[in-house]
């Protein structure tokens, strides 16, 4: 491409000096680069609600150009020793996943993938304490236009892009909605019911057996079965230069407000009393029946762009407009038309519960600095001979070559066998 870029130009008056190229494009970068601003709120009941803010975070340490925000929310079950540990370390367990020195989109790229590795490290070792809480993750990180969202449970993550379309960036890990997440539960050999009182009558949502847990993804949760697995659901969206709101919230306000509620309760409000008013408005509809947390994002255009343009008529007749895949060439061109049109577009989607599919095949790049295979999940060097492919024994394989990467070391394989209901589960 640059070849092509430099043949192009022959002229010799077209140079310009390096120095007046790096000014041009540090302008072009402030330009590019929207204001983050957020706010939260929060009504304790149970005390087990938790969350994370943190706008400083840089790719590359010492590198301001290069920061980056996270925010998340961890809504706890059967104690806050789960979603309290999973503030502490999910965060660095995803970072240290990702390999050093990628560009900024290499970055983007490898994100899904360490992410799921985190979640999955974060829970293996949480419950090598023995401890038997759980807890919900909903793991927000926005890099400038592009926001990825990871979770397990049923905290949600809505977006209200500019133009007023509202689309959720989540699934909801719950046993009850969750068709093939129940059957998976019980392909694995969980059990799932409702609870029975006096009288053999049933009540409430369906719950996973032994432990009786609604959801059917979490960090933590020892005692309910290996079945009910870290994995998170990934997404990862592109926002139009219109920017957009993002609500990240526990189910003590899904529980009272559907999305479109919760976005429309708070538009024009800023994000701190947005976070307020739609903390007020679940608790108007449904009382304090349950912790009830919820952060606001705004991704917010650079003030020297221009005014966002209309949106596409015919709006809802259009909602499939609304997410368009991305395809490969002249993937940055319809970048900028989607953009300019206020189309957000979804560049990663995966929900998947088999950690061979969501760690991919690998390129034979894994080789740590020091010359080993490292685990994909926990990032523990192995020796060669100690490696067991993600893929080995696997009917789910998507690659039939078992000496093919990614490797883990025989205590994540355990826990990955142990989650497809390979072996028994629990300690």
């Amino acid at each position: 491409m640059a070849s092509r870029e430099g043949r192009r130009h022959h002229h010799h008056h077209d140079l310009v000096p390096l120095a007046a190229l790096i000014s041009r494009e540090m302008k072009s970068e402030k330009m590019e680069k929207p204001t983050v601003r957020y706010g939260h709120a929060a009504q304790s009941r149970k005390g087990e609600d938790y969350f994370l803010i943190k706008t400083d975070c840089q790719r590359v340490p010492g590198n301001s150009s290069s920061t980056f925000s996270v925010f998340a929310i961890f809504d706890g079950h059967n104690g806050n020793a789960a979603a309290i540990y999973t503030r502490e370390h999910l965060l660095n367990h995803v970072l240290g996943a990702i390999p050093r020195g990628l560009g900024r989109d290499e970055w983007l790229q490898a994100l899904p993938r360490a992410l799921v590795a985190g979640f999955v490290k974060t829970d293996k070792e949480f419950q090598s304490r023995g401890e038997t809480s759980g807890t919900t993750a909903t793991f927000v990180i926005v890099d400038r236009w592009t926001v990825t969202v990871a979770s397990v449970g049923d905290s949600r993550c809505i977006l209200d892009a500019q133009g007023g379309a509202v689309s959720t960036l989540t699934v909801d890990h719950r046993l009850e909605e969750n068709v093939e997440e129940r059957e998976r539960v019980t392909a694995s050999g969980g059990e799932v019911g409702r609870l029975s009182i006096v009288g053999g009558a049933e009540i409430g949502p369906l719950r996973c057996w032994p432990g009786g847990l609604c959801l059917s993804r979490s960090i933590g949760d020892m005692d309910v079965g290996e079945f009910i697995v870290p994995i998170p659901y990934v997404k990862q969206v592109k926002l139009s230069n219109a920017g957009g709101r993002l609500i990240i919230a526990s189910d003590g306000i899904w529980d009272a407000l559907s999305s479109e509620m919760a976005a429309q309760s708070c538009r024009g409000l800023p994000a701190e009393l947005a976070a307020r008013q739609v903390v007020k408005e679940a608790l108007r509809t449904r009382g304090l029946k349950d912790d009830t947390t919820c952060i606001v994002v705004d991704i917010i255009p650079p003030d020297n762009s221009l005014p966002p343009s209309p949106p596409p008529k015919k709006q809802n007749r259009f909602r499939a407009l609304l997410f368009r895949k991305k395809s490969h060439d002249g993937a940055n061109k319809l970048s900028k038309k989607l953009s300019a049109v206020g189309i957000v577009e979804e560049l990663f989607e995966e929900g998947s519960a088999m950690l061979a599919e969501r760690l991919g095949n690998d390129e034979p790049t894994t080789q740590s600095t020091s010359g080993l295979f490292t685990c994909a999940v926990c990032q523990v060097d192995l020796a060669p001979s100690e490696g067991i492919s993600v893929h080995a024994g696997s009917i789910f394989s998507t690659s039939s070559k078992p000496w093919q990467g990614p490797f883990l070391c025989a205590d994540c394989r355990n826990k990955k066998d142990a989650m497809e209901g390979k072996r028994p589960s629990g300690v």
